[in-house]
């Protein structure tokens, strides 16, 4: 097969799991009998090992660049999906995910049903969805850049020391609005919305509402109410230079960066989303409740409601030509 019609499929899957490599063989299987190329990442070198029975499987890098990669197969729960966002951050593949966790809010199916997932991935059959990310830039007392990074879900600035608490002051848009001791400040985009940011405290954002929200930690103050911006808005977070101790930034729990005093964390939109493949879109109130097992009991349904909004109207309206 010429390289211009190799089908290139990522799949990312975590090695020391029985039930994952389990389910990556019969993923691997299926797309090699369609005539697709399995890949796996270069620094899995368990996960290599432990399917090298099945033939010849290319490595992300080494054989297959990322830009070849037509689709990311995610075989894990939402810290894998992160992970796999990470390999595919300088190409355009969209991401699918098949729960093998707990929750697995970003997950698109569950594992019983992988079988008829690689039909439809095999057929291209199913849509993608774009969701905004966040551009991280740290800059020192100077103002000289020191780190740059991306989050999917969220960038979250956190006291270094259990004992002493931060001071920052927030400012949104090149304005100051506010500063206190906290334990820290998580900036969040909708699809973190119900990650950190949601734990926090902070609000449940739908992932067709573009925006950020900004939730302080334990924060120390009269005004320290979670926060939502727009989208093209830039949210900073300076930690004052009389705070007791060093901060650290987290970018999707994965990512991370120590903050001296002086430190200022700059949060806005990047330019590069993250692609996520759906096979089944559905409501976003539908995956709440699914993934949160959230009570709906009593729920009387949109066709009785609109039947009573009907009958009020036509109990209050004047007959045909009063």
């Amino acid at each position: 097969m010429s390289e211009a019609t190799q089908r290139d499929i990522l799949v990312v899957a975590h090695a020391g799991r029985e039930n994952t490599v389990t389910a990556a063989r019969r993923v691997i299987a299926d797309l090699t009998a369609a005539g697709a190329r399995a890949v796996l990442p270069a620094d899995e070198e368990g996960l290599v090992a432990a399917l090298a029975d099945l033939g010849s499987i290319a490595v992300l890098g080494a054989d297959v660049p990322v830009d070849r990669i037509e689709l990311a197969i995610v075989l894990g729960g939402d810290g894998t999906i992160l992970r796999a966002a990470e390999l595919v951050r300088d190409g355009t593949a969209p991401i699918l995910g098949i729960n093998m966790g707990h929750v697995g809010f970003l997950a698109e199916i569950e594992a019983d049903v992988i079988d008829d997932a690689m039909r439809r991935v095999i057929d291209r059959d199913y849509q993608v969805e774009e969701r905004m990310t966040l551009a991280v830039r740290v800059k020192d007392a100077a103002g000289t850049t020191i780190y740059d990074t991306w989050a999917l879900n969220e960038a979250t600035v956190e006291k270094a020391s259990r004992e002493r608490m931060m001071e920052v002051v927030i400012e949104v848009d090149g304005r100051p609005l506010s500063s206190f001791g906290c334990d820290g400040v998580v900036v969040s985009t909708p699809t973190g919305s119900t990650a950190y940011n949601f734990s926090a405290g902070g609000p449940v954002i739908w992932p067709t509402v573009e925006a950020i929200a900004v939730v302080p930690l334990s924060a120390h103050a009269l005004f320290a109410r979670p926060l939502v911006v727009g989208p093209e808005a830039t949210v900073a977070i300076e930690v004052l230079a009389r705070t007791d101790g060093t901060g650290i930034l987290w970018c999707d729990g994965r990512r991370s960066h120590d903050l001296p005093p002086g430190a200022r964390v700059v949060v806005g939109r990047a330019p590069q989303p993250v692609r996520l493949a759906r096979l089944h879109p559905a409501p976003f109130t539908d995956r709440l409740v699914r993934k949160f097992q959230l009570p709906v009991a009593g729920w009387r349904g949109p066709v009785a409601l609109a039947t009573d909004a009907i009958s009020t109207m036509d109990a209050g309206a004047p007959e045909s030509g009063a």
